[in-house]
Protein backbone atom coordinates (compact mmCIF):
# COMPACT_ATOMS: atom_id res chain seq x y z
CA UNK A 1 0.00 0.00 0.00
CA UNK A 2 2.84 3.01 0.86
CA UNK A 3 3.67 2.86 -3.14
CA UNK A 4 -0.04 3.59 -4.17
CA UNK A 5 0.57 6.37 -1.56
CA UNK A 6 2.98 7.89 -2.55
CA UNK A 7 2.16 7.53 -6.87
CA UNK A 8 -1.34 9.29 -5.47
CA UNK A 9 0.66 11.99 -3.61
CA UNK A 10 2.66 12.61 -6.97
CA UNK A 11 -0.36 13.08 -9.06
CA UNK A 12 -2.01 14.81 -6.91
CA UNK A 13 0.87 17.39 -6.80
CA UNK A 14 0.97 17.16 -10.73
CA UNK A 15 -2.57 18.19 -10.82
CA UNK A 16 -2.02 20.66 -8.32
CA UNK A 17 0.25 22.44 -11.26
CA UNK A 18 -2.11 21.87 -13.94
CA UNK A 19 -4.58 23.38 -11.76
CA UNK A 20 -4.07 26.62 -13.47
CA UNK A 21 -6.34 27.51 -17.21
CA UNK A 22 -3.05 29.42 -17.91
CA UNK A 23 -0.34 26.67 -17.35
CA UNK A 24 -2.86 24.31 -19.43
CA UNK A 25 -2.95 26.72 -22.26
CA UNK A 26 0.77 26.99 -22.58
CA UNK A 27 0.66 23.07 -22.28
CA UNK A 28 -1.38 23.28 -25.17
CA UNK A 29 0.25 25.74 -26.80
CA UNK A 30 3.33 24.05 -26.84
CA UNK A 31 2.40 20.78 -28.21
CA UNK A 32 2.98 21.79 -31.07
CA UNK A 33 6.54 22.38 -30.41
CA UNK A 34 9.22 24.91 -28.96
CA UNK A 35 8.32 28.18 -28.49
CA UNK A 36 9.65 31.29 -27.41
CA UNK A 37 8.35 33.48 -24.22
CA UNK A 38 6.93 36.05 -26.77
CA UNK A 39 5.65 34.06 -28.62
CA UNK A 40 3.92 32.59 -26.37
CA UNK A 41 2.51 35.49 -24.76
CA UNK A 42 1.32 36.88 -27.77
CA UNK A 43 -0.62 33.81 -29.06
CA UNK A 44 -2.33 33.46 -25.47
CA UNK A 45 -2.82 36.99 -25.30
CA UNK A 46 -1.37 36.95 -21.71
CA UNK A 47 1.92 39.59 -20.15
CA UNK A 48 5.19 37.80 -20.61
CA UNK A 49 6.07 38.07 -17.39
CA UNK A 50 3.25 36.27 -16.93
CA UNK A 51 3.65 33.18 -19.13
CA UNK A 52 7.78 33.69 -17.14
CA UNK A 53 6.30 33.14 -13.96
CA UNK A 54 4.23 29.91 -15.41
CA UNK A 55 6.99 28.54 -17.13
CA UNK A 56 9.15 28.46 -14.13
CA UNK A 57 6.80 26.81 -12.30
CA UNK A 58 6.43 24.04 -15.30
CA UNK A 59 10.16 23.65 -15.62
CA UNK A 60 10.95 23.50 -11.75
CA UNK A 61 8.42 20.22 -11.85
CA UNK A 62 10.11 19.10 -15.39
CA UNK A 63 7.44 19.37 -17.33
CA UNK A 64 9.23 21.64 -19.67
CA UNK A 65 12.63 22.59 -20.99
CA UNK A 66 14.41 25.90 -21.42
CA UNK A 67 16.80 26.34 -24.14
CA UNK A 68 18.49 29.96 -24.42
CA UNK A 69 19.66 31.55 -27.77
CA UNK A 70 20.81 35.00 -27.29
CA UNK A 71 18.74 37.00 -24.97
CA UNK A 72 15.69 34.52 -26.41
CA UNK A 73 14.50 31.75 -24.09
CA UNK A 74 12.51 29.20 -25.89
CA UNK A 75 10.66 26.26 -24.15
CA UNK A 76 9.05 22.58 -25.23
CA UNK A 77 7.52 19.88 -23.72
CA UNK A 78 9.81 17.63 -21.91
CA UNK A 79 7.36 15.06 -22.24
CA UNK A 80 5.02 16.13 -25.20
CA UNK A 81 2.63 12.89 -24.18
CA UNK A 82 1.22 15.59 -21.22
CA UNK A 83 -0.61 17.60 -23.90
CA UNK A 84 -2.36 14.45 -25.04
CA UNK A 85 -3.33 13.23 -21.53
CA UNK A 86 -4.72 17.13 -20.96
CA UNK A 87 -6.79 16.36 -24.45
CA UNK A 88 -7.83 13.02 -23.53
CA UNK A 89 -9.40 14.74 -20.48
CA UNK A 90 -11.71 16.85 -22.10
CA UNK A 91 -14.65 14.65 -22.36
CA UNK A 92 -14.60 15.02 -18.75
CA UNK A 93 -15.37 18.27 -18.47
CA UNK A 94 -18.78 18.90 -17.64
CA UNK A 95 -18.66 22.54 -19.50
CA UNK A 96 -21.62 21.20 -22.53
CA UNK A 97 -24.26 21.89 -19.55
CA UNK A 98 -23.29 24.96 -18.48
CA UNK A 99 -22.95 26.96 -21.97
CA UNK A 100 -25.48 27.87 -24.03
CA UNK A 101 -22.75 27.11 -27.10
CA UNK A 102 -22.22 23.52 -26.56
CA UNK A 103 -19.45 23.23 -29.14
CA UNK A 104 -17.11 24.96 -26.78
CA UNK A 105 -14.93 21.53 -26.08
CA UNK A 106 -15.11 20.23 -29.67
CA UNK A 107 -13.84 23.35 -30.56
CA UNK A 108 -11.03 22.93 -28.55
CA UNK A 109 -10.30 19.56 -29.48
CA UNK A 110 -10.38 20.34 -33.01
CA UNK A 111 -8.20 23.31 -32.17
CA UNK A 112 -5.37 21.55 -30.19
CA UNK A 113 -5.41 18.69 -33.01
CA UNK A 114 -4.76 20.66 -36.07
CA UNK A 115 -2.41 22.36 -34.23
CA UNK A 116 -0.57 18.83 -33.48
CA UNK A 117 -0.91 17.95 -36.98
CA UNK A 118 0.58 21.31 -38.36
CA UNK A 119 3.60 20.49 -36.26
CA UNK A 120 4.25 16.86 -37.98
CA UNK A 121 4.47 18.06 -41.34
Amino acid sequence: MPSRLIVSRDLAELLKLLAHSDRLRLIEELRAGEKDVSGLAVALELPATRVSQHLSLLRAHRLVEERRHGRSHFYHLTNPRLADWILDALPFVDIRTRLDDNDHIDTARALWTAADSRSKH
